[in-house]
């Protein structure tokens, strides 16, 4: 068993981060890893930022994860992802939806969204993955599965089975929601 696994996970209130991170914890749980996770809504419900902070390992002291210190980012969302870059560690890996969404302050007129994010993200994070996990998701049957498909996306290089996810899934996401979520986290485990 490696040494604790940091894995921040950010997006916007309603893109499922939580629900994400619950089935990380499973799978984590279900691999024999000690985990500890903490959550952060920032006014979730309005569109705010909600950031998940996931660690595993053989023994967890403390669920937060320090600055430059992730070995994953999972962002839901570009600016997201640009926001939570610095807790990146260098040779981290940050997958990334390709996904916009724009802030209050942007939909008010009193700031502009960024520019060129995924180029930014891809110079500070060598091998950094963008996936369009929304039209994957569509693609799947239903867009909020976004979710599932960046998780499938980052699974593959976690030290957990294919398998062991699968079963993450079938315990976590309600039954009328389980297949689009199981093809979603195909679409993404097997993403290029």
């Amino acid at each position: 068993m490696r040494n604790p696994v940091d894995v921040l996970l950010v997006g916007v209130g309603g893109q499922g981060t939580i629900l994400a991170s619950k089935v990380l914890c499973a799978a984590a749980r279900s691999a024999g890893y000690d985990i500890k996770m903490s959550e952060i809504h920032g006014m979730a419900q309005r569109g705010g930022s909600v950031v998940t902070q996931v660690r595993l390992g053989e023994e967890v002291h403390s669920p937060l994860i320090e600055g430059g210190k992730a070995d994953v980012i999972l962002a839901f969302e570009q600016l997201e992802a640009l926001r939570l870059l610095p807790y990146l560690k260098k040779g981290g890996a940050i997958i990334v939806n390709k996904q916009t969404i724009a802030p209050v302050p942007v939909l008010a007129g009193l700031a502009e969204y960024p520019d060129n994010i995924l180029e930014y993200i891809s110079n500070k994070a060598p091998g950094s993955l963008a996936i369009d996990a929304l039209d994957k998701a569509v693609e799947c049957g239903n867009a909020k599965a976004a979710n599932v498909v960046l998780l499938g996306a980052m699974a593959r290089s976690m030290p957990i089975d294919r398998e062991i996810w699968e079963q993450a899934l079938e315990k976590t996401v309600p039954p009328k929601f389980l297949e689009v979520n199981k093809k979603a986290f195909a679409a993404g485990y097997e993403a290029e």
